[in-house]
């Protein structure tokens, strides 16, 4: 029987998804909780591989196993062993030839800003504190050079190990909502880092270090030396992951928090 999930983390915590070997991670702790609930060993598989310090409110994953439990004891079950920092939002059986990873038809990612002089105290780990005068008008002006199927190689980690830096991106917004900046971004798939590298040139322009026309600049010329920094971990969760009708699987807030959708 394959089981499928939606799980939800605070990044913080965690040396990343990824099982690890001497640093804990989200993969190990679900796996751990799992295998108690099943009573015998989990292996997951997740829609999108977030790194350290990175966060979750819509991360999907799958697991096979010969253990029947309702849905009721895989949440709950799972919950009860798990750190506060993780949390299943829901659970049900999926067909065999579905496929967290290979399955997802689009992932979507919020990164979320508190732009004030002053660093935050509450909700300090979900956030990016940028302290500087930001012009949202002019990150918005230079977003739409990015829509599309292009070459993303300017916005890609040196040790990303995707075979092509084509990527397809089907929304990118940014909006502001008092002190704090919404940066909403879904595509096909995701190189590594994109989604902070991308937001680090964006900063660039609502900074005025860069015109908006320097994002389609630095993207044509395919060299990740020419773009910012990237951006930092904490604003960043993956909020939403598209999968095709047939699978049936259930819709939640995106959120975080009281973001709509």
């Amino acid at each position: 029987m394959r089981i499928a999930l939606g799980i939800e983390y605070d990044g913080s915590a965690f040396y990343g998804w990824q099982r690890q070997r001497e640093v804990n991670s989200v993969q190990q702790e679900l796996e751990i909780a799992l295998a108690s609930v099943a009573n015998q060993p989990v292996e997951l598989s997740c829609a999108g591989r977030t790194d350290a310090g990175v966060h979750a409110t819509g991360q999907v994953v799958h697991f096979d196993t010969s253990a029947v439990r309702d849905s009721k004891a895989w949440i709950m079950g799972t919950n009860t062993r798990l750190p506060d920092a993780i949390a299943v939002r829901w659970a049900q059986p999926v067909a065999d030839d579905f496929h967290a990873r290979f399955s997802a038809t689009a992932r979507r990612y919020r990164y979320i800003i508190y732009n004030h002089k002053y660093r935050p105290a509450i909700l300090r780990a979900g956030l990016s504190h940028y302290h500087q005068t930001l012009d949202i008008e002019l990150m918005q002006q230079a977003a739409p050079l990015l829509l599309g199927e292009q070459d993303f190689s300017s916005f890609r980690a040196m040790q990303c190990q995707s075979k092509t830096p084509f990527r397809n991106i089907h929304h990118l917004t940014i909006e502001r909502r008092g002190d704090f900046i919404v940066l909403d971004i879904k595509a096909n798939a995701f190189l590594h880092h994109m989604v902070r590298n991308i937001t680090g040139s964006l900063l660039e322009v609502g900074m005025k270090n860069r015109p908006p026309e320097w994002i389609g600049e630095v993207l044509a010329a395919k060299d990740r030396s020419l773009a910012a920094a990237t951006a930092k971990p904490g604003g960043l969760y993956l909020v939403d992951v598209d999968y095709p009708a047939q699978f049936g699987l259930p819709k939640v807030a995106p959120g975080p928090l009281f973001l709509p959708d």
